[in-house]
């Protein structure tokens, strides 16, 4: 198998379910996969994996890996029982059992098809910068900070790869969450675990565009969702109180310095 031709099948399908251009992953991601994992999170999209995938079957399109002489495929399949809706690599045989299967389903059915979260306007502000040097240390305030595209915040576990989730992808190089919503729940920034806390603006719909923090110029790419390794270094119960509302994962475009009360404003 080479990592590439299934990472250009997986692409075609994935395009042929969801009725778009796919982006295709950097060359140098190790899982296509995650990428596309990833890319689905910003349109409240995910892919599950289909426990025994050879006797699969389901009245919609689903995605087979399929074995070939030197390298698995991708085949979108459909029905019940299963046939081929599209097969890119011109693959699939009767004969030949599926390895596995992913479905593409809603993250949480309860969204908008259109614009899952929301959209945004008007303009909001920096109220606090943190940063930690390595995985589970704790946050350190401070009043300004150097952007590094590509990378994350001088002095922040991300920014040299020290992070719990470094080398996963897109998303992981600066995090943002409301203030407002840290108040109401009682959990302090510190143990929020977000770089910055904003106040005036709405950030889940900035997921999917380009924003601008003062003179620095970022990407939303995900919602950034509670989890347990949350719940662990923080306290037990926050996965509940802060779905949807726990602020926002990015990646920085552009370098620049962050500073207390810069403004956080739409940038397309």
């Amino acid at each position: 198998m080479t990592a590439s031709t299934l990472a250009l099948e997986l692409r075609e399908c994935l395009s042929e379910i969801v009725g778009g251009t796919v982006p295709a992953p950097p060359d140098d991601a190790a899982d296509p996969q995650r990428f596309f994992q990833q890319w689905l999170a910003e349109r409240n999209l995910g892919l599950v994996p289909i426990e025994n995938a050879d006797a699969f079957d389901w009245p919609g399109r689903w995605i087979a890996l399929v074995p070939g002489a030197d390298r698995r495929h991708a085949v979108v399949m459909f029905g019940s029982p299963s046939g081929v809706w599209f097969d890119p690599g011109g693959a699939y045989r009767e004969d030949v059992p599926i390895d596995a299967g992913l479905m593409l389903t809603p993250l949480d059915l309860h969204l908008p098809t259109s614009a899952p979260y929301g959209t945004v306007d008007g303009v909001g502000t920096v109220a606090g910068i943190l940063v930690a040097p390595r995985a589970e240390a704790p946050l350190t305030r401070v009043e300004s900070v150097a952007a590094l595209p590509g990378r994350g915040l001088q002095g922040d576990r991300y920014a040299d790869g020290a992070g719990t989730f470094s080398a996963a992808g897109r998303g992981y190089e600066l995090t943002l969450v409301e203030a407002d919503v840290l108040e109401e729940i009682e959990l302090t920034w510190e143990d929020a675990r977000r770089n910055i806390v904003t106040t005036g603006i709405s950030l889940n719909g900035l997921v999917g565009r380009r924003f601008r923090v003062g003179p620095v110029t970022c990407i939303g790419r995900r919602l950034a969702e509670p989890c347990a390794h949350l719940e662990k270094l923080a306290r037990p119960g926050l996965l509940r109180p802060l779905v949807h509302r726990g602020g926002l994962r990015a990646d920085i475009l552009t370098e620049g310095t962050i500073t207390l009360g810069d403004e956080i404003t739409v940038a397309d």
